[in-house]
């Protein structure tokens, strides 16, 4: 398993190693909530060799009661792995334009998929770009890739097992405080929260500059969440599993490699009118 000093990496080591005899494969997942595409940005120019993927159509299923963003098919996932290149014995990195929601729900998805050495571009592009980097607008023709998706890399919560881990454990909400609270709700059709989820707000993973905070650091935030060495199951969860792949990630970082991901999240959550909800702070 991929240890927490190899989750991130930042841009003037990806420079080195990307020209190095083994370089690894290099995909720009970049991606907004509300668009524009990120292939417009991507095909304006990006990290040489990066291939690019599609978060919304091809790294996760179609929307429905499984959520926003739900699971991809594994079949589907590996003809599109392998047709960007992804191999099995060769290393993975990931990039967005710098918030690392994509990416870390790219990573979270190639670890869970089986993919065993896979790591974020700490800062995105936008660090890439901060170091003096150079970009490209070429559109690279990888060599077919061999990888083969094996589910069950990292561990999954169904709305079942959410709401046992906000009972039994710690179930965190990564989404905005406001969201949290029920107070407003841009997005889903309904507002409020998990019964028992504590609310740890994604943007605070990470500094001003983007990247994500000294391990440490996370390790006091999310202890004041009660994520300590005696708690019980962890979980996370967002809107669409997006941001929630951010928190698992941090939490990685911060040594809780346990930690399981609620893929379909609030969006599943709500479609399912027997399931409890809450609003403020409870």
């Amino acid at each position: 398993m991929t240890l927490p000093d190899d989750l991130l990496i930042d841009a003037r080591a990806l420079s080195a190693l990307l020209r190095s005899d083994t370089p690894p494969t290099l995909l720009d997942v970049r991606w907004s909530l509300t668009g524009p595409p990120g292939r417009n940005a991507y095909q304006a120019g990006h990290l040489p060799g990066a291939v690019f993927i599609d978060l919304d159509a091809s790294l996760t299923g179609p929307p429905g009661t499984r959520g926003r963003h739900p699971l991809p098919a594994p079949g589907a996932l590996q003809d599109v792995l392998r047709a960007a290149g992804v191999s099995d014995s060769r290393s993975v990195v990931v990039y967005d334009v710098g918030d690392q929601w994509a990416a870390a729900r790219t990573w979270w998805t190639l670890r869970w998929a089986g993919h065993p050495d896979v790591r974020v571009l700490d800062g995105g592009i936008a660090a890439w770009t901060a170091a003096g980097l150079d970009t490209t607008a070429g559109i690279p023709a990888p060599e077919p890739g061999d990888f083969t998706v094996r589910p069950g890399g990292l561990p999954v919560l169904d709305a079942a097992g959410a709401a046992t881990t906000a009972s039994g454990g710690v179930l965190i909400d990564a989404r905005a405080p406001e969201r949290y609270r029920g107070e407003v709700e841009p997005i889903d059709t309904a507002a409020g929260h998990i019964p028992g989820a504590v609310n740890v707000p994604t943007a605070g993973n990470t500094g001003p500059d983007g990247r994500f905070r000294p391990a440490a650091d996370l390790r006091a935030r999310f202890a004041e969440a009660g994520v300590t060495p005696s708690a019980g199951p962890v979980g996370a969860y967002c809107g669409s599993g997006v941001t929630g792949a951010h928190t698992v990630l941090a939490l990685h970082l911060a040594g809780r490699q346990d930690a399981a991901l609620y893929v379909g999240s609030w969006s599943e959550w709500i479609t399912d009118e027997t399931r409890p909800r809450a609003t403020g702070t409870d």
